[in-house]
């Protein structure tokens, strides 16, 4: 990414940021805006953004930063995630659009600093191309999975697009592509799931992990929960508690958002259960289930193969007893 390119989203203002996600200031200033921290649940407000630098500081963690440091938190995604989810957005005279960073499958809407993602359809029934994308590419069983998807068209700036939409509990959806793309109708909220099941509740970080451990169990016996960002760990902690669930299976990814995310729900008193233990080699659990489809799936080549050459051997063999035997 060019330099002024990433000037350009370190400009976008974290309180108009913030304000796209429904967060909103409980104080403001000529120089500053003090809110309930967005990180976690608080009663008096202790994260600060100064508007003049367009910077941060959560005084109560010690931690501040820009907003690409803000956006990884509160997505709970990589630098480059953040920087392009954030290109995505900023505005700067005009709308930015990195085009030369990312291939033309990749690339999506960037959305100027007055406009967001509009709503236009919802169908029950996904494209041939994006469940193409979730079989082969997240090796998902779309029999299981057509209940809790939707088909989004929604539009930017006058142009329209389609994406997997999964629904959270109030109303807004999260967006895959068929690519990398990541995005959000607000408002963003978590996703309980077969909540008239057992504990302990099943934790997924994103849809993608629920829809893997949903293609790997043939009967999903517990109750089930969907972050939909692992910012939304406070939100889910309330749920748990005002449904007297205390004990929890932790399907987060591998990496130290999911670490400090596992080790929130200890501090809150909740058992966990750390499932990524049984797939610490992959960034995920649908990484994970990828590799075991694949794995299987060449085993069975393999099988088809060997049965293929023993069915020739046997014919041979059987031609050069009957020749012998004239």
């Amino acid at each position: 990414m060019k330099e002024e390119d990433l000037s350009a989203i370190k400009r976008y203002p974290i309180v108009e940021y913030l304000e796209r996600k429904g967060i909103r200031p409980v104080r403001r200033t000529p120089s500053y805006t003090m809110y309930r921290s967005p990180l976690r649940e608080e009663t008096h407000p202790s994260f600060k953004v100064d508007t003049q630098k367009n910077l941060w500081i959560d005084y109560a963690e010690g931690k501040g930063g820009s907003i690409i440091d803000l956006c990884m938190r509160l997505e709970g995604c990589t630098l480059s995630e953040a920087i392009r989810h954030l290109g995505q957005n900023a505005p700067d005279k005009g709308t930015y659009c990195f085009r030369n960073n990312f291939t033309q499958n990749n690339f999506q809407p960037t959305i100027a600093a007055n406009r967001a993602r509009r709503l236009i359809e919802i169908s029950d029934t996904l494209p041939p191309y994006l469940q193409e994308y979730l079989r082969k590419e997240r090796c998902i069983d779309l029999e299981k999975a057509a209940p809790f998807l939707k088909s989004i068209n929604y539009e930017v700036r006058g142009q329209r697009y389609q994406a997997i939409g999964f629904a959270n509990q109030s109303g807004g959806y999260e967006l895959r592509g068929n690519h990398s793309f990541k995005g959000t109708i607000a408002p963003k909220d978590i996703t309980p799931i077969f909540t008239d099941r057992a504990e302990p509740v099943c934790i997924f970080e994103g849809f993608m992990d629920f829809l893997s451990f949903l293609s790997m169990k043939e009967e999903i016996i517990n109750r089930c929960l969907v972050m939909n960002s692992v910012s939304n760990v406070a939100r889910t902690a309330h749920y748990l508690n005002d449904h007297n669930l205390t004990h929890i299976r932790a399907f987060l990814d591998n990496d130290d958002a999911g670490r400090r995310t596992v080790q929130e729900f200890v501090r809150a008193g909740f058992k966990v259960e750390d499932m990524s233990v049984y797939y610490r080699n992959f960034k995920d659990l649908n990484e994970f289930h990828v590799s075991r489809v694949r794995e299987q799936e060449q085993q069975k080549v393999q099988e088809r193969t060997r049965g293929s050459v023993t069915k020739q051997n046997q014919n041979r063999k059987s031609k050069q007893v009957k020749h012998k035997m004239r």
